[in-house]
């Protein structure tokens, strides 16, 4: 079985979020750079199927040469081989159009991926990738089994769980769950360095096309000084939440 992982590089949760003067781009200074977490769930999927059936793990990644060390990072965690697509990304279906020209040249039996990136939370590349490619698609994860050509997911619905089989090839979006946290791989120091010794294609993209051009981008706006009010005056607390805050 042959599985094909999508990673994003995204800033670190804890990265201080800037935007360049004219505030046409996102300020890349100063920011760590990390795997994005629901992708890091789909990875370590992917390497406990590799562990169980033998699975074949590559890990593909749409961006420029800055990403390749959060890609060494992914095959530090256990993936066999890695491709990168040599394009900045500008919207969600340039990134899908180059992932589903890979998957469809390697003929991948499975697609594995984050519902969404931590940073744009699109949740569109996934969805795309399977329409590009004419595949089952099953979105938000938590449990995903593999039985020869069958595939069967877990999803959480409003008020319980959804079990849905689909045939393989498939592209599975998965979400907090999909395995335990416990269970996520941090590379030790063989990983590390057998994935200097790894195979990372760089192939250029098929297309310039974008469908979405961003504008503009802003901060999101300071938080108000806080007023504290005594418990026993609810008459004023009452009055701030009707006059000023304006929410009764």
């Amino acid at each position: 079985m042959k599985i094909l992982v999508c990673i994003s590089s995204v800033p670190d949760t804890t990265s201080k979020i800037n935007f360049t003067a004219d505030k046409s781009a996102f300020d890349k200074n100063g920011i760590q750079w990390v795997i994005n977490p629901l992708d890091e769930f789909a990875l370590t999927k992917a390497v406990k199927l590799q562990e169980s059936q033998g699975a074949t793990v590559t890990v593909i990644n749409v961006g420029d040469a800055a990403t390749e060390p959060v890609i060494r990072k992914a095959l530090a965690i256990g993936a066999n081989d890695a491709v990168r697509v040599n394009l900045d990304p500008k919207d969600s279906y340039s990134t899908a159009k180059e992932i589903a020209a890979v998957a469809q040249n390697g003929v991948y039996d499975l697609i594995l991926c984050g519902k969404e990136s931590i940073d744009y939370n699109g949740g569109s590349v996934p969805g795309m990738v399977a329409q590009l490619l004419n595949q089952p698609f099953v979105n938000a994860s938590v449990g995903l089994d593999v039985n020869g050509s069958e595939a069967t997911a877990v999803r959480e619905i409003e008020g319980g769980k959804e079990t849905i089989s689909v045939k393989l090839p498939a592209v599975i979006a998965g979400q907090k769950g999909l395995v335990d946290e416990k269970d996520l791989i941090i590379p030790n120091m063989r990983g590390i360095m057998s994935a200097r010794t790894k195979p990372l294609q760089v192939v250029e993209p098929t297309s310039s096309e974008v469908k979405v051009q961003g504008v503009s981008y802003d901060s999101v706006p300071p938080r108000a000084a806080v007023k504290m009010v005594s418990p026993d005056n609810l008459d004023e607390l009452v009055r701030l939440l009707h006059e000023e805050a304006k929410v009764i």
